[in-house]
């Protein structure tokens, strides 16, 4: 298994444009007078499936963010054992008493096998942290994926000569088996033996080892489009106008490179999120008793036999939002570029 890095999108051919300075005002604008942003909203719009993708990611977004606010008026939390503390929730071999895994009023999606927790907030906070990672990992990865692939692009010799050797290295380092065996050695470098990892440190480790493999991808993929902008007119009438390099990139090259960048944005976030999933359920990620998706499927599989509808909720739930976010990936890239619409 590989950290999944998101493959790049086609690129996307920008039309020539004048220097801002001499542009047409209604340039930039469509032949019906409106801006291509606005087009391409309206574009979204009409595309009915990409708007209830949005939905259910909007959904579980507000979720993860009001996680403890639900759980606090839902009445119960993730940590406490309710089926140790109390002997009529579970058998004597650990099953819940109720069937369908304990479901009932007090337990909405029931109690997990052996200890008793509660599913429901579990999962409220599964969702929770495994957003929090995936998405603090998509936005480093795509901030150090514009810097680095724009900076090579535009000064282009050894520089981008250097780059795209340490990009070509990245994408085909196993970076999973990287991670799983240096996890053991870092712990035993930064924590003592006595000392439980602290949730922290597990979470900032995740985030930083996906975002040190996952950059090239975005880098790789801006990097050609910036060669292929540099040549175009309206950066060269930049350069004969005395524009300094800074105002070149975010003046001039950095606006035709926002489609690329939300497309490949918008794919990364779901193969975070399998992929923090994917490492805790090998046990290097987060651990049990955190709350995370991974950690529900992990243990899940533990007492699938039993009680299989513990495994169902994380399952599912996983199962919708990455397909959620994929669609709204295909989506946004209709409506930002409709030449690539099948």
């Amino acid at each position: 298994m590989t950290i999944p890095t998101p493959q790049a999108a086609t690129p996307v051919e920008v039309e020539d444009a004048k220097p801002p300075a001499m542009a047409d005002p209604s340039a930039s604008k469509g032949g019906n007078g409106r801006s291509p942003g606005r087009m391409a909203w309206l574009r979204f719009k009409r595309d009915r499936t990409g708007v209830i993708s949005a939905y259910v990611v909007i959904f579980f977004f507000v979720i993860a963010i009001c996680a403890p606010l639900i759980a606090k008026l839902y009445g119960k939390d993730p940590y406490t054992t309710y089926g140790q503390n109390d002997t009529s929730l579970l058998d004597e071999f650990g099953s819940p008493m109720l069937p369908n895994g304990g479901i009932s009023g007090d337990f909405w999606f029931g109690i997990e096998p052996s200890l008793g927790r509660d599913v429901f907030t579990f999962l409220l906070y599964g969702i929770r942290n495994s957003l929090l990672i995936a998405a603090a990992t998509t936005l480093l990865v795509t901030v150090i994926g514009i810097a680095v692939g724009i900076t090579a692009g535009y000064l282009g010799g050894k520089t981008d000569y250097l780059v795209g050797r340490v990009i070509d290295i990245l994408l085909a380092f196993p970076s999973t088996l990287f991670f799983i065996a240096f996890w053991p050695v870092m712990l035993s470098i930064l924590v003592a033996p006595d000392e439980n990892t602290p949730i922290w440190l597990t979470v900032v480790s995740l985030i930083s080892v996906m975002t040190a493999f996952g950059w090239a991808s975005i880098a790789r993929l801006l990097r050609g489009e910036v060669l292929a902008l540099r040549e175009r007119e309206f950066v060269e009438a930049a350069r004969v106008t005395g524009a300094s390099p800074a105002r070149i990139i975010f003046k001039e090259l950095l606006p035709n490179l926002w489609t690329p960048i939300l497309i490949q944005a918008t794919l990364a976030l779901p193969a975070y999120v399998t992929a923090e999933a994917g490492l805790a359920f090998l046990g290097v990620g987060l651990t049990d008793p955190t709350p995370d998706w991974g950690v529900m499927i992990q243990r899940g599989s533990d007492v699938y036999q039993s009680d299989i509808t513990f495994m169902l909720f994380p399952g599912v739930t996983m199962v919708i939002f990455v397909i959620a976010f994929n669609l709204l990936g295909d989506s946004v890239r209709d409506a930002l570029d409709p030449k690539t619409k099948r």
